[in-house]
């Protein structure tokens, strides 16, 4: 039965929403336990202060190694938007500041189209309210960018390019970016290059030193560790202008309180994820390789979007369009079969709208409308997948005729 302050995972019949957030780990929770009945500022150099601060800078070396970088490149914040929003306008801004008086016109940002909205939206904002451009790569029918487009767009004019954005691997279909050579061409021109590496930090080996990178965007939660914290990863010698101002933590680049328990289940969440990853991933892609199976042997016209090749995508990651349906009403139907899904469409004044994502791919929008996304994590079983098998294919079949019927009634 599930709990009356809400579900826990244990009660639910089979959550695969693990891409939109995932259990805390063991470990995690053991750490955030452990620091909520102590008192202490981190920025206080009393005693309490001087304690709480230790576990901040422990957490720091804890995330730093998890992830390939040094404890000085990891700036804390709020979460993965706020580390996306951190770095789109934070790399802008400085890329734009003036030097020895004159002003610099870097305007134009390079990114791809089927970034996470944390990224869109600020790119946006960049073009209304600061006058950027956004050179828009292109990407193939997997959603991969070609690093020869980034390439050819930096050789245009690299002098006026402010930064680069490619997410490390797609929140909605799973594709993984070729990050390292997009990176080596924005080193090649001088060009900082950022990435959102959200989903991938909790299932592939993410190696901000190996990567090329300039800024990488981390968050807890997607890895077992805490809603509500994050890190900017920022190599050493990087410009960037805050966002925020106030205290001046995390050396003037994010000021605010830190988080000291929320910390602390971070890197406890982190350094567990790179103990078990490779034993996890295998886990996790048996069980989505069986789901990927038992879906289209349901559903024979269900479209796998993405790469189809394992080693291209997200271990957890499956995605289908399923032709003739709503992927708002497939959704609705399997919760109230007690599965735990989700959908790429957006919905904008209660009307939905297709994944920007498959659109970028080149899907139709009643295809990318009708698509649902089903991730594993580290508390799926093969109960879940099982679920799935019996109940999509009524789902499917309810869901095209209550589609039907609307027509006809329209």
């Amino acid at each position: 039965m599930i709990n009356a302050r809400g579900p826990r995972i244990d009660d639910l019949m089979a959550y695969l929403d693990h891409a939109a957030t995932t259990p805390l780990l063991p470990e995690a929770l053991a750490a955030i336990t452990a620091e909520l009945g102590l008192v202490g500022n981190p920025s206080s150099l009393h005693a309490a202060g001087r304690r709480a601060r230790r576990v901040v800078e422990e957490s720091r070396e804890l995330v730093a190694e998890s992830f390939g970088a040094r404890p000085s490149e990891i700036v804390f914040t709020g979460g993965g938007t706020e580390a996306d929003n951190l770095a789109v306008k934070g790399l802008y801004w400085a890329r734009n500041a003036e030097r020895g008086g004159l002003a610099v016109r870097r305007r134009r940002i390079i990114a791809s189209p089927v970034e996470h909205h944390a990224v869109l939206d600020p790119l946006r904002w960049l073009v209304e309210h600061e006058g950027a451009v956004v050179d828009w790569l292109p990407v193939d029918r997997f959603g991969r960018v070609d690093p020869a487009d980034v390439e050819a767009l930096l050789a245009q004019d690299p002098d006026s390019v402010a930064f680069i954005t490619v997410m490390w691997a797609n929140n909605e279909v799973g594709t993984i970016q070729p990050i390292r050579e997009i990176a080596t061409a924005g080193r090649g021109y001088g060009v900082p290059v950022h990435s959102d590496a959200v989903q991938a930090a909790g299932q592939l080996p993410v190696d901000f030193a190996a990567s090329g990178l300039d800024a990488m965007t981390v968050t807890g939660h997607k890895i077992g560790g805490p809603l509500g914290i994050g890190t900017l990863v920022l190599r050493r010698g990087t410009e960037l202008t805050p966002l925020l101002h106030g205290g001046g933590q995390e050396s003037d680049v994010r000021s605010g309180t830190l988080d000291t328990p929320a910390l602390a289940g971070f890197a406890a969440a982190a350094r567990a994820v790179v103990r078990d990853r490779s034993e996890r991933a295998q886990q996790m892609s048996s069980l989505r390789d069986a789901l990927v199976a038992a879906v289209q042997e349901a559903v024979p016209d269900a479209q796998l979007n993405g790469d189809p090749d394992p080693a291209g995508r997200l271990p957890g990651n499956s995605h289908f369009s399923f032709p003739g349906c709503e992927g708002d009403s497939l959704l609705l139907l399997l919760d109230a079969r007690g599965i735990e899904c989700s959908t790429g469409s957006a919905c904008s004044s209660g009307v939905a709208q297709p994944s920007h994502v498959l659109l970028a791919m080149g899907a139709e929008p009643d295809a990318a409308r009708g698509s649902l996304r089903f991730s594993v994590g580290h508390t799926s079983t093969a109960a879940d997948v099982a679920a799935v098998a019996g109940a999509i294919g009524p789902v499917v079949e309810r869901a095209r005729g209550a589609r039907l019927a609307a027509a006809k009634r329209a």
